[in-house]
């Protein structure tokens, strides 16, 4: 799906990754909407297809794109299938979370948009959504996919090895404010036709760290019923009582494990401030990633252990500038992001420990 602005570059995308059609806006001059493109891409489904696949014209992908994404839909007939998350969201946390567990799909959360740069759906679903979304005064068609999923009682599966990766910073759609916005998790097709083939699902991964803007927070299980739809933000200490983790003793595991070099180093760039914050969100992603990976089961043979390294690795080192405002990340240079990197990795294992 694309809009006249961005044609040459949606056909050269069609080309490389053999996709089979073009949706074009079919209103360029009227206000900007995702959806009024996306109801045109999602009613394309060729005859007798069993799934359909929308990509946005502002991504990146492997020439590999199709053949694991129809892997994934013969394994998940029945479900939404999303290959790209936002590192920076909620359902980036879910899918960052979701790596260190081991795991290679999580259930998206529902009280947040649905990344839509590259999503599957069955044709029935699809044609669901398009009825759904016919006359809806809503722009943004990640914003009507959350409401419904929510409302059909099933959110989407997020792919955790994300196989596409987004590029640039405009925004057709008004998200140009958010900066520099990249894949949680960007893998290798090697890697990720196998993970998502075969990888474990993380249905539930419980309260879920995320680091947006400089801070660090935490979202609960249930907050969707919450008087805002859940779509506040809780800071990592207003949301501890919940979590059964307490301040004191956060305080007290960073006064034994907080390694100073590797905060003085992130902080002469980006202040200590947020490198202890930093350190706190990744404690906390790494304790609870450790408790979901229990409730797993064993690794599946069909994936080699090399590539779940990988993209646990891969997970960890865009934390960093993930968490970043947006007016900081193009700070974020190939030393900045090494010492993020290992200081992120420090206070995730850490937090492993951690009961």
């Amino acid at each position: 799906m694309t809009h006249p602005v961005r044609l040459a570059q949606a056909q050269d995308l069609a080309q490389r990754l053999g996709l089979d059609g073009l949706a074009l806006d079919p209103d360029p001059q009227g206000p900007p909407s995702a959806l009024r493109t996306a109801l045109v891409a999602w009613s394309a489904a060729a005859p007798g297809a069993s799934h359909h696949l929308v990509v946005q014209d502002d991504v990146e992908g492997p020439a590999e794109l199709l053949e694991i994404v129809a892997e994934a839909a013969s394994r998940f007939p029945d479900e939404a299938l999303v290959f790209y998350t936002n590192w920076h969201a909620r359902n980036g946390g879910a899918a960052r979370l979701a790596a260190l567990a081991g795991a290679a799909w999580v259930r998206a959360v529902p009280d947040e948009f649905t990344p839509s740069l590259a999503v599957c759906l069955p044709v029935a679903t699809a044609a669901a959504f398009r009825a759904y979304a016919q006359g809806s005064a809503e722009r943004h068609d990640d914003e009507l996919f959350s409401v419904f999923f929510r409302e059909r009682g099933r959110m989407s599966l997020l792919a955790v090895p994300n196989i596409v990766e987004h590029i640039g910073t405009s925004s057709i759609n008004g998200h140009a404010a958010q900066g520099i916005r990249l894949a949680v998790c960007p893998t290798s097709a090697a890697d990720a036709g196998p993970l998502l083939a075969h990888g474990r699902v993380l249905e539930e991964p419980g309260w879920v760290p995320y680091m947006r803007y400089g801070e660090g927070y935490i979202r609960l299980p249930g907050q969707e019923k919450d008087a805002d739809g859940g779509r506040g933000h809780h800071h990592w200490r207003e949301a501890l009582p919940a979590t059964g983790l307490t301040e004191d003793g956060i305080h007290a595991v960073r006064k034994a494990h907080l390694p100073e070099d590797l905060v003085a180093q992130v902080a002469r760039t980006f202040g200590r401030p947020f490198a202890e914050e930093l350190w706190t969100y990744c404690l906390l992603l790494g304790r609870q990633a450790a408790h979901a990976a229990r409730s797993l089961g064993p690794a599946p043979g069909d994936v080699p252990d090399a590539a779940v390294s990988r993209m646990r690795r891969a997970a960890i080192a865009s934390a960093g500038p993930a968490g970043l405002s947006p007016d900081r990340r193009p700070e974020a240079g190939p030393e900045e992001v090494r010492a993020m990197t290992a200081l992120a990795r420090c206070a995730v294992r850490t937090g492993e420990a951690l009961p």
